[in-house]
This record gives structure tokens, sequence and C-alpha cells, in this order.
């Protein structure tokens, strides 16, 4: 399997939503897109982060980019989060191991049951363009290293804008 860089398709991944639907990035989005992968509802840093993500999905949709975020959580923890703060996004569930491998996302253990009782993705962000190929990513394996959204979302603008390439295509392995 071929990881997640830029350049690359966006790995063909069945997301299943809060709201019983299903995403298959790689196959659903005829446009822009983005995924966010967040920790989990154990997760401080999460909660503002999606809330900042809530807050600016207005100017993702002006610029025509689907927005879904997932985690590996149970379905039912992932509902507790939508129904305690209320955010206006497609909300994943549930997301497994091997689709947390094939993102190249980080993996951590809980460290208590009070975290979580599963294996869990560190943070991911992947802007996915109408080709299907990731055109932005962001992976990080703590919670604390993030990208800033102001500065994601001012970026699609300028690379819709200005008709940016892909950026990164060489380097790591």
């Amino acid at each position: 399997m071929t990881p997640a860089r830029p350049g690359n398709p966006i790995p063909s991944i069945s997301i299943p939503l809060v709201d019983g639907s299903v995403r298959h990035f790689g196959l659903d989005f005829p446009g822009w897109s983005m995924l966010v992968v967040y920790r989990g509802r154990h997760c401080p840093r999460c909660k503002s982060y999606l809330r900042k993500l809530d807050g600016l999905l207005g100017a993702f949709a002006e610029r025509r980019v689907a927005v879904v975020a997932t985690s590996a959580d149970p379905k039912e923890r992932a509902a507790a989060d939508l129904a305690e703060h209320g955010w206006r996004f497609a909300l994943g569930h549930s997301l497994s191991l091997a689709d947390m491998n094939a993102l190249g996302l980080y993996v951590s253990d809980p460290v208590s049951t009070e975290e979580t009782d599963r294996p869990f993705a560190e943070p991911g962000l992947f802007v996915v363009n109408p080709n299907g190929l990731i055109h932005v990513l962001g992976i990080s394996n703590a919670a604390s290293c993030r990208p800033d959204l102001d500065v994601v979302l001012d970026g699609i603008v300028g690379i819709q804008d200005k008709g940016l390439p892909i950026r990164g295509m060489r380097g790591i392995g």
C-alpha cells in the first residue's frame, strides 16, 4: 500500500458517520474535501480544534470543501461528542487500524482506561483536490501539534484562486 503523501491518491477508506451514512474517501467526493482525524472523546485539545473547525465550516463551504472529522472512537462516544458540542460537520467514528496505517497516521495506545479502551490515531489533516489527490497534509504524533485551520483555509484559497500545484512531492523516503 502506498503511504499517504502529497500528490498520491487519498487511500480509499470508508468512514461510518454518526448519522448512519458512510463516506468513502477516494470515491464520494467529486470536488475538494478535507479529512480531519482527531484523537477521540478523551482529548480536550481535540475539542478546541474541532470547535475552531466548526466555526470555519461556512468559510470552507464557500470554497466548496466538504469537511469530515473522524476518530477511532466507537459510534456511541462520537455521538456523545456530537450531542455535547453540536458540531455541524460530518462526524465519523470507528476508524480502523488498517485505515490509520493507510493514511500514514501515528497510533497510540491508551495510558489508562479513563482515556479510552483502544488504540487511537494521533492528529491528521488531509486536503484532497478534485482529482482525488492529497494536495495538503499534516500528520502529528501528539495532540499539541496540528495545522492552524486559519492557515489551512487561507492556503486552500490560494491554491484554488492561483491554481497552485501540489508541493513537497519529493523528499522523504
